[in-house]
């Protein structure tokens, strides 16, 4: 009889410790379904956070009034240059060396000394001032009419290009909307204000020329000739680079817009 009793107790005791595992277990389990839960829910809460602040950045478009005429202007410059530009400038490298085609950039370069001169100033940006003024004497003078550039390699005087869009922006203008203008491609509103005090300043336009007299064309026919051959020029010394930027853009214009948009940014806070 005290073996059966004692059997029953051992039972008991057996079983008691069963449901008290069995119930710790459950409580574990409940534990780690409400961590999971927990987690579940956290995670919902950053990804609907995340949503919404990239569903905001969509919304934020940019006031952009003349994108369709942005839009057509910007594959007319696209084929300009594709069918006409390119395969001039690509003649014009085969033509002349890339040491000649580097010493007339130079020569460019070293004309705009005044546009680049008085925006520094106008930014208070004076030790570029001085350091600019530096450049041109003696590029002028030693780099043979600024065909070399000396001021670079001998002295480390680097060229600090300023424009008066930039200096607009330095005094916090604000962009406004984006304009893409005839072969000049992507612009904007304060940009487009600041092209023509450049255009009043630069030697090598016609504006301005009854104030003054360091302008270097005469009239208009020698205006186009002189900015056509700097194009030319220029876009020599960088074929492939449109194409290769081009080939990143699922489309054009905005592409092309907000690379402007940046660079300009970029350019006001240096």
């Amino acid at each position: 009889m005290k073996n059966i009793i004692l059997i029953i107790l051992i039972a008991f005791a057996f079983n008691a410790c069963a449901i008290k595992e069995a119930t710790n277990a459950k409580n574990q389990n409940n534990l780690e379904i409400k961590l999971i839960d927990e987690s579940i829910s956290l995670d919902d809460d950053e990804f609907n956070d995340e949503f919404e602040d990239e569903f905001q950045d969509i919304k934020a478009e940019v006031f952009d009034p003349l994108s369709g005429y942005n839009r057509l202007m910007t594959s007319f410059n696209d084929k300009v240059y594709i069918h006409a530009l390119n395969p001039i400038a690509s003649g014009y490298t085969y033509i002349l060396p890339q040491t000649v085609r580097v010493g007339v950039s130079n020569f460019f370069t070293n004309l705009q000394f005044p546009l680049r001169f008085v925006n520094n100033l106008l930014q208070l940006k004076f030790q570029n001032s001085v350091e600019e003024l530096g450049r041109f004497l003696i590029n002028s003078t030693f780099g043979i009419v600024g065909f070399m550039d000396p001021a670079k390699t001998e002295f480390d005087w680097q060229e600090h290009d300023e424009d008066f869009g930039q200096t607009l922006g330095f005094y916090g203008v604000g962009e406004g909307f984006p304009v893409v203008l005839p072969l000049l491609g992507p612009s904007n509103l304060r940009d487009m204000i600041g092209l023509v005090a450049d255009s009043y300043t630069s030697p090598l336009s016609t504006t301005g020329s009854s104030d003054l007299q360091y302008k270097i064309p005469n009239n208009t026919l020698e205006n186009i000739g002189i900015t056509a051959t700097n194009t030319i020029n220029s876009t020599s010394l960088r074929l492939g680079q449109y194409e290769s930027i081009k080939e990143d853009a699922l489309d054009l214009y905005p592409f092309l817009r907000d690379i402007y948009s940046q660079s300009r940014k970029k350019q006001i806070e240096e």
